[in-house]
């Protein structure tokens, strides 16, 4: 913050305001990843000296950095132990299968874990949860989802822990107090509980909002949603998306003239079955790679109608059975089988060819499909450029889906076969989880050593293992938080936060407190709509600081107002990673979002300014 003078605009604030333009387009083209955008971001405020060379990369050491690590470590701890395994029966407990009840519950549910979870890693866990209620109620996915994901969004800030924008907000308020005007007074700090009081009206309002009009919204709503479960994949993926018939064997004779050719070869030939599994004398495996030869004696599993697979069968010299005698141990249901994934944001896939990422080779899996809005891509898949939000059609092994899932690459949306946990271990993480809460809230420990006493302990006490933790944070996301920070301090340390708010209060100075609290809170959501929720809170944070100093009001209120903001982005899919990953199995259309996040977004704002305006009335 600058002197309360007017300003006039200078070089570095005309660079630091072109940086936010250039992150702004950058992000909305989407030209570059978004991780890519932020070093260069990074790297130009370095470069042109806005920030000094020794604070450049002072955002990998940051508070709310390692805070955020230290979440989702712990996340990783309460998942692999089985402790949100019981979620599913729980609410199917809780519900009695009252759809009412049911979808109440489970936004109940939701809303309570965002307080602890990150809304990305809650929303990858609750898809499969109330998949599998979903199936076992009869109830739509579409009628579940939505509400699912945006009440985790509503509860996401009742408290700090819960919400990467509101664990950043000290390293902001740090920055800030360093250049205040003077006279001006020291803005506190935050502690984990000081959003509660709003947070928790705000989780409150988005229960009682899907409660009170889930039955009228969602009237309409489509009952095509991926409702999926091992056993009814035959029905569910033939209705959805054409993939009819069985598995059959087919073995190549000396004359077929499959022999010599590659699987990609093959599965090009005129209406070819899908071709899942290969046996080459004594090995046998599922997703063969498209260079894997075929030759005299070689088995193959094929998927089609019966009149399809005899077809190809008699045009290529192949003895067919219909009895699984060489492979069927490959296709146990218990084993394998066709599942669903959706592509998150962040994924190394996203902007990858499905032939590029060599799924086959590198996983075991088979891309059978891909859906992305109304369309289904079944032909030439391998040309198929994947985007964030894509529902991934996949034919594999259960424990195949392991590595990519614990990568973050796709999150798997199919009710599976429970996969090993370790439930041995379930205490000590409820331990370390609730002692790391408790550190946070009743000792002097900074927020970030108090939850990283948390991770430690459930690395020590074997609730996950190094390598776990590793694959658990999602380190897409950290990078890029870490290296916006310094923008936020540029904004600052520059000038152009108060330029910015100067140039604001020339049209809206004359305006009541909450005539501007309603402009800044339509500003950052208009942001947040185009932009990652960390960009939007890093360039708002400091002008939203700048107009509470103008017009005398509060500080600490404009800034919840701000950071509560950035997570009301219910109006599009790419709004919020939550959203984008459940257009796909909920079967959701651009214009379901806008007309269930149109209302929600005017009560959530008008919910906001008025709790604020009540627990934080004077300056």
């Amino acid at each position: 913050m600058h002197d309360a003078g007017t300003l006039t605009l200078t070089t570095d604030m005309v660079l630091v305001l072109g940086l936010v333009l250039f992150t702004i387009i950058m992000l909305v083209l989407e030209w570059l990843r978004t991780d890519v955008i932020a070093l260069v971001v990074l790297i130009t405020l370095g470069i042109t000296g806005l920030v000094p060379g020794d604070h450049v990369f002072g955002g990998f050491s940051s508070f709310g950095v390692m805070a955020i690590m230290a979440v989702m470590i712990m996340g990783v701890g309460l998942d692999r132990t089985g402790a949100l395994n019981a979620v599913a029966g729980f609410i199917m407990r809780l519900s009695r299968g009252v759809e009412s009840r049911l979808s109440l519950a489970i936004n109940a549910t939701a809303t309570v874990m965002s307080s602890v979870i990150p809304s990305q890693a809650l929303a990858s866990l609750m898809i499969p949860v109330t998949s599998r209620i979903s199936a076992r109620t009869g109830v739509p996915m579409s009628r579940l989802l939505l509400p699912m994901a945006c009440v985790i969004l509503t509860g996401t800030s009742t408290t700090l822990i819960g919400n990467s924008p509101l664990i950043m907000l000290n390293d902001l308020i740090a920055s800030a107090n360093r250049n205040l005007p003077p006279g001006a007074d020291t803005i506190p700090q935050f502690g984990i509980f000081s959003v509660t009081p709003v947070g928790i009206i705000l989780a409150i309002t988005g229960v009682v909002f899907f409660a009170v009009f889930t039955r009228r919204l969602f009237r309409n709503a489509p009952d095509e949603s991926r409702n999926v479960t091992p056993t009814r994949t035959e029905s569910y993926f033939a209705e959805t998306y054409n993939i009819r018939g069985d598995v059959y064997e087919l073995t190549v004779t000396s004359e077929s003239p499959l022999v010599g050719m590659s699987i990609l070869e093959a599965e090009r030939l005129h209406d070819a079955p899908l071709i899942l599994a290969i046996k080459n004398g004594n090995k046998s495996r599922l997703a063969p790679p498209a260079d894997q030869m075929i030759w005299v004696g070689t088995v193959l599993g094929v998927m089609g109608t019966r009149n399809q697979v005899t077809a190809f069968s008699n045009q290529q010299l192949c003895r067919l059975s219909p009895r699984l005698r060489n492979l069927g141990d490959m296709f146990n249901a218990a084993l394998a089988g066709i599942s669903e994934a959706v592509v998150p944001p962040g994924s190394r896939f996203i902007k990858q060819s499905i032939g590029d990422l060599h799924l086959r080779r590198q996983y075991g899996i088979s891309v059978l499909a891909v859906n992305r809005g109304e369309q289904v891509f079944r032909d030439n898949l391998r040309a198929v450029i994947l985007r964030a939000g894509d529902t991934l059609v996949l034919h594999s092994t259960w424990n195949d889906l392991k590595s990519p899932r614990q990568d973050h690459d796709i999150v798997v949306v199919t009710d599976l076969p429970e996969e090993e946990a370790r439930p041995g271990k379930i205490r000590e993480a409820l331990f370390f989880f609730f002692l790391a809460k408790g550190l946070a809230l009743f000792s002097p420990l900074p927020l970030p050593v108090s939850l990283m006493v948390g991770a430690v302990g459930m690395l020590v006490t074997g609730v996950i293992t190094p390598d776990e933790a590793y694959r658990g944070v999602n380190w897409k996301t950290i990078f890029i938080i870490a290296c916006l920070i310094p923008l936020g301090w540029a904004m600052d340390t520059t000038g152009a936060a108060t330029w910015l708010s100067q140039q604001l209060m020339q049209h809206i100075g004359g305006l009541p407190q909450w005539s501007i609290q309603v402009l800044i809170a339509l500003i950052t959501l208009a942001l947040s709509q185009v932009m990652m929720n960390v960009g939007a809170i890093v360039v708002m944070i400091p002008i939203a600081i700048n107009v509470a100093l103008s017009t005398g009001g509060n500080p600490i209120a404009y800034i919840m107002i701000t950071a509560m903001a950035v997570s009301s982005t219910f109006l599009i899919s790419s709004g919020h990673p939550a959203l984008t990953m459940i257009a796909g199995p909920g079967g959701y259309r651009p214009r379901d979002f806008l007309r269930i996040g149109l209302p929600l977004t005017l009560v959530y704002l008008a919910v906001l300014i008025g709790a604020v305006n009540l627990i934080y009335a004077g300056p």
